[in-house]
């Protein structure tokens, strides 16, 4: 059973700062990638950041790109966000997600390859 679960949401001011744990069982943690995706009302689900599993690969969309880091703990089984300088445009609920291991690039980074997902965990960023 594989379980991704997020935390650390909430409402913060802009200029404000907000770390997401993504905590996963159910797998082998360390040998999947993990990333990191957000849905505001009425837009698409825009691919935020993801981690490789031996961290040789990490992508930012350029939207978040200097403002945000990924970061993972193995021995957590826990993928994190650290958001920082929030604006209102990040506004949204943040899912993290993993791939199958049926991918053959299951290790690597593919915002199309990702086959379990969270339930979310809403950011609120005021004006």
């Amino acid at each position: 059973e594989v379980q991704l679960v997020e935390s650390g949401g909430g409402l913060v001011q802009a200029g404000g700062s907000l770390r997401l744990s993504c905590a996963a069982s159910g797998f082998t943690f360390r040998d999947y990638a993990i990333g990191w995706f957000r849905q505001a009302p009425g837009k698409e689900r825009e691919g935020v950041s993801c981690i490789s599993s031996d961290v040789d690969d990490i992508y930012y969309a350029e939207s978040v790109k200097g403002r945000f880091t990924i970061s993972r703990d193995n021995a957590k089984n826990t993928v994190y966000l650290q958001m920082n300088s929030l604006t209102p445009e990040d506004t949204g609920v943040y899912i993290c997600a993993a791939p199958s291991m049926a991918r053959p690039g299951f290790r690597h980074c593919d915002y199309y390859g990702m086959d379990y997902w969270g339930e979310g965990t809403l950011v609120t960023v005021s004006s």
